[in-house]
């Protein structure tokens, strides 16, 4: 006898693993380094093989499935992989098989997939955080910061959200205000300038720092080296032990990365202050000149209408372009935030535009206020 709700999650979790198949498809494709790209392709033959388990218990059932096509979620992830490369995306990618990762534990008929998707999250947490040797993916830890710390689509993503709300919403309240049309357009140019240049100062000023707080813990760290090279070798028999490493092996690795200082100071840089010393935070002008142009990108969608039409239909213009915009920055969101593509669209869509909502309103009092 068939059971709807069964074969609903049959469906559903055969769905699931065909995605995850067909991204770590397009992450194995595009991976240049080959210990990655072997990995990418194991995990994608992994979940064809838990895809095949669900498409048994259909066919068990007298089910049949309908042709696999990739979900919205998988289709923008392909296209970002090809046009930006894996590691654009690898740390929303860590974070969903983390949030996934126990997908499995209240489907009793599950039980012998539930341990090899918490063990796709670590090893993918792995290679996130540039770990991919068989000790680093078997000592991977829950949600570690390096995934976090590197994840280049969030930031994109948030930038232009930035440029693009913060700007709608000045618009709409200068609108509000019953200013003329070249009034809101010269408002809106002035407001996408300030605001990208500031985001720009902002993180260069962030990333300078960053980097001199790096370069006085390095130098702190290359001193106590010279002076104190046991208690240097003892914090990294600690560090490595901590990861799980038997004494034995620790002592060893230890006792040879102190063989070489350079190779000792940089183990440290990593192991203990979480510092990349090629990297030692990266460099301030290219993270200013992106912050720039993501709020940039942002911030031109409600000005753009103003630049080529007039009056009301300008104003009907700005707020369809930034509402097409934030419907599309809304779903891009939902790769690192465990929603649906659709709800996490509406949801941005509805929060921002009550912000312009209340600007157009604050800004028509003020207007009243003043005339």
């Amino acid at each position: 006898m068939k059971h709807p709700a069964n074969i609903q999650r049959f469906l559903a979790n055969w769905r699931d693993e065909m995605n995850s198949a067909a991204l770590y498809d397009a992450l194995a494709a595009a991976e240049g380094q080959a210990t990655r790209k072997e990995i990418f392709q194991q995990l994608a033959e992994a979940e064809r093989n838990h895809a095949r388990v669900w498409l048994q218990r259909l066919d068990a059932n007298g089910v049949g499935v309908p042709r696999f096509r990739p979900d919205f979620k998988t289709r923008l992830l392909q296209q970002l992989i090809a046009w930006f490369g894996p590691g654009f995306v690898i740390s929303s990618v860590a974070a969903a098989e983390y949030a996934d990762r126990n997908k499995y534990a209240g489907q009793p008929d599950a039980a012998a997939l539930s341990g090899e998707e918490r063990g796709h999250a670590a090893i993918v947490q792995a290679v996130a955080g540039n770990t991919v040797d068989g000790a680093g993916i078997a000592a991977a830890e829950p949600w570690h910061t390096s995934v976090a710390s590197g994840n280049d689509l969030r930031a994109a993503v948030l930038g232009a959200n930035d440029g693009l709300v913060s700007n709608f919403c000045l618009i709409m309240g200068v609108a509000g205000a019953g200013a003329s049309a070249h009034t809101v357009l010269l408002t809106g140019v002035a407001g996408l300038l300030a605001g990208a240049m500031s985001m720009a100062l902002g993180e260069w000023l962030s990333v300078t720092n960053a980097r001199e707080l790096a370069h006085s813990q390095l130098a702190k760290e290359a001193e106590e080296l010279e002076q104190t090279p046991d208690a240097e070798q003892h914090e990294l028999v600690l560090i490595y032990r901590a990861k799980g490493l038997p004494k034995a092996d620790a002592e060893r690795i230890a006792s040879n990365l102190m063989k070489d200082k350079s190779k000792a100071l940089d183990a440290l840089a990593r192991e203990e202050l979480g510092l990349d010393p090629r990297e030692m935070g990266g460099n301030p002008w290219t993270a200013a000149g992106t912050s720039f142009v993501l709020f940039s990108v942002g911030a031109l969608l409600p000005v753009l209408p103003f630049l080529l039409l007039h009056g009301t239909s300008a104003m009907i213009g700005s707020m369809g372009l930034s509402a097409v915009g934030l419907l599309l920055v809304g779903a891009v969101t939902s790769l690192f935030n465990g929603r649906s593509a659709g709800f996490s669209a509406l949801r941005q869509l509805l929060t921002a535009g009550v912000c312009a909502v209340l600007t157009f309103g604050l800004g028509h009092l003020f207007g009243a206020a003043l005339t």
